[in-house]
């Protein structure tokens, strides 16, 4: 048993460590998206089929997505920093495998093992953030780092890609982790002690292994749908599996002594909420990447690099949003403030919606993108705020797992789901529209759905979160770690 970190009371250590943290999950992120404009040029080094080629990118959302619950009460359990370096040096190894591989099973493989690393990693690291900065005005600070870095790896995932891919090779996009991944190994040790649950309990296997494998059955699922459509048995017997094994994990939960996700820890309305509205804010924003950046190929005629260059003032967009997002939480709290970028993102999408072939990137492209960005920077770390709120040293892990696991399952419904629903609707245009309108009308169809969803979230928000609650009033202090859940 081992206290908080040492590193918890040294202000001369937190920052670097933050720093490190951070890069890393920087690291983790861009992988979500790095090899998106690459794609092509793997297929044709590598020699895959156009079906195989999706398994590129959909191995690491499945390990990624499907280990995080795992992952994050083991690093609750077995030491949060000794669980995020062996995160590290498995992602490391992988990337290497990645850069390396000569055959596509070898990288598919070596994204599936990413992604595994991946899910180590993100929610350990975040846990030790959590607890590094204990109190309202910092720990809201740190996670407003935290959350730009994420949303800008998101969004230079694909610049870097679309660089490095139209400069160099695409091996780069993988190898470029190394260092990060050394660097992390190397600090991390020096500037953080250990830390985990005070009290000792064991891993709960029944509840693990029917956790993980619900949520491996509803993310392969789901990217089944993209591919297969929601009516193939390919999709349908994965997701309904997902729903026998989440009932099943559900049932073992109440009734084990020591579960691996306390129900009570998941009925607290703040952070019910805000994974609720979590997930509908990953599905609109996961969607409106892949599909604003098919757009700007298709219908605008941007080459890669062009359009991977488009996005850069989306960076800055999250980087103004990340610098308000904590003085708005401490200055009007929680729910003005994610209300506020809910429904600014929701306005940058309606005007992102209508850009068709034709209009120039400054006037057409370029406030939708910014404003969009501004809402997205200034939502991330309410939501992360909100969602570790009342999060101890007993189960800081799994909270930074449960978020992140929505995440990543909004990301793949938003996707199966928008993007289905605009290639259907160019589908039915095809006939009695030029190409060019029948993209734009399905385009333009998916992102007012995705602003739709994100003024549902800010709905939600408005109506069950106390209009007076501010992060330090969220959870009471008096209340024991077993009463917070």
């Amino acid at each position: 048993m081992t206290s908080a970190p040492a590193s918890a009371s040294d202000t001369n250590r937190r920052l670097p460590t933050l720093i490190v943290l951070c890069f890393v999950q920087f690291m983790l992120v861009l992988d979500d998206t790095v090899v998106s404009v690459a794609l092509p040029s793997i297929q044709g080094d590598l020699g895959f089929s156009t079906a195989g080629l999706a398994w590129v990118v959909n191995a690491y959302f499945l390990a990624f997505g499907g280990l995080l619950l795992l992952f994050g009460r083991a690093a609750d359990l077995l030491g949060r920093r000794r669980v995020f370096l062996a995160g590290v040096a498995v992602f490391g190894a992988a990337s290497l495998v990645c850069g390396l591989a000569q055959e596509p099973w070898q990288l598919v493989a070596g994204r599936f093992v990413q992604g595994a690393g991946a899910a180590m990693a993100s929610p350990a690291a975040l846990a030790l953030i959590t607890l590094l900065f204990p109190g309202t005005e910092e720990r809201a600070k740190a996670l407003g780092v935290w959350g730009g870095i994420a949303g800008l790896g998101g969004t230079l995932g694909l610049v870097i890609s679309g660089a490095l891919t139209g400069l160099a090779s695409w091996r780069w996009i993988f190898l470029i982790n190394l260092p990060v991944a050394v660097v992390a190994l190397a600090l991390l040790p020096r500037l953080a002690a250990e830390s985990r649950a005070r009290r000792q309990a064991r891993m709960d296997v029944p509840g693990a292994v029917l956790g993980t494998g619900a949520l491996v059955s509803l993310v392969y699922g789901l990217l089944q749908t993209g591919e297969s459509g929601w009516g193939h048995a390919a999709s349908v017997v994965p997701l309904l599996l997902a729903v026998v094994l989440a009932v099943s994990f559900l049932a073992v939960e109440a009734r084990t002594a020591e579960p691996l996700v306390p129900l009570a820890f998941l009925s607290a309305r703040i952070r019910a909420v805000a994974n609720g509205a979590t997930l509908l804010f990953s599905a609109a924003f996961y969607a409106m990447a892949f599909l604003l950046m098919l757009h700007l190929q298709t219908v605008l005629d941007y080459g890669p690099l062009t359009a991977g260059i488009a996005y850069l003032p989306y960076g800055g967009g999250i980087l103004a949003g990340m610098w308000l997002s904590p003085r708005a939480v401490l200055r009007v709290g929680l729910r003005p403030t994610l209300i506020t970028g809910f429904l600014i993102s929701a306005a940058g999408l309606l005007l992102l919606s209508g850009v068709a072939a034709g209009d120039g990137y400054a006037s057409g492209v370029l406030p939708g993108m910014l404003v969009t960005s501004l809402g997205c920077g200034l939502s991330l770390p309410a939501l992360a705020v909100a969602a570790l709120t009342g999060t101890t040293e007993e189960n800081a892990g799994l909270g930074s797992a449960v978020v992140s696991s929505v995440q990543q399952v909004g990301g793949a419904v938003g996707l199966a789901a928008l993007v289905t629903l605009a290639a259907h609707r160019s589908d039915d245009l095809a006939a009695s529209a030029t190409p060019e309108r029948a993209a734009t009308e399905g385009f333009s169809l998916a992102l007012t759905v995705a602003a739709v969803l994100l003024a549902l979230g800010s709905g939600i928000v408005a109506t069950l979160i106390r209009k007076n609650q501010h992060t330090d009033q969220v959870v009471d202090a008096r209340r024991s770690p077993a009463e917070q859940g």
